[in-house]
């Protein structure tokens, strides 16, 4: 599992106008090919009057599905703008199409090729991006005359994220911590509470946070 990566908030539509075509930018996550191949049959469904649903997405780890389509447009002037602009965002699990209502003035190769990196650019900065960061659940128990202190330092640090406390037989403080200073933390708590606290670790799971 990657650290920490990039990706879109989510679902996002923008609309721009160059020499009177309108060009509508669908953004989605997806983090299967059948996910992103799902969203561009359903945008092609409700667009279906448009000239062009052009499309690309970048998805995996280690970025291994990359696809591109021009959907009728003169060949590498639509897809591969898009896949490029995923690219230089670094977004991964990410699925754009473009939308092309046809005005009357032909762009040309150049001027396609601006036309659809600008509407994906832009459609993109509309939607939001976050980074997702992989952090490790780590469970805390101490006894009950530890609880304000460890609470207090928990709430106020600014390298651990508290989830939840449970108040059992003893107090469990469920706590978000960065996979690379796991150890770090158990140090830090063995010292905080004279070696009286006992950490377990548990799931690991991505948090985001936009950017």
């Amino acid at each position: 599992m990657l650290s920490h990566y990039y990706t879109v908030k989510g679902h996002g539509e923008h609309e721009i106008n160059i020499q009177k075509s309108r060009f509508i930018a669908h953004i989605a996550r997806a983090t299967t090919e059948e996910e992103a191949q799902s969203f561009i049959q359903e945008i092609k469904k409700k667009h279906w009057d448009a000239n062009h649903n052009c499309s690309a997405y970048m998805i995996g780890e280690h970025n291994q599905i990359q696809k591109a389509n021009d959907d009728g447009e003169p060949s590498g002037t639509a897809g591969v703008p898009i896949l490029e602009v995923l690219k230089k965002k670094d977004l991964k699990d990410t699925v754009v199409v473009i939308t092309r209502y046809f005005g009357g003035i032909k762009l040309g190769a150049g001027g396609l090729i601006r036309a659809y990196g600008k509407a994906t650019s832009e459609g993109i900065t509309a939607t939001g991006m976050v980074e997702r960061e992989l952090v490790q659940i780590m469970h805390t128990n101490v006894e009950y005359t530890l609880l304000g202190k460890v609470e207090n330092e928990l709430r106020t640090s600014s390298f651990y994220q508290l989830k939840d406390i449970r108040y059992l037989e003893d107090v469990t403080f469920d706590v978000y911590v960065k996979e690379n200073q796991c150890k770090g933390y158990i140090d830090w708590i063995t010292d905080l509470t004279n070696g009286k606290a006992e950490t377990t670790p548990g799931d690991k799971l991505y948090l985001e946070q936009d950017v």
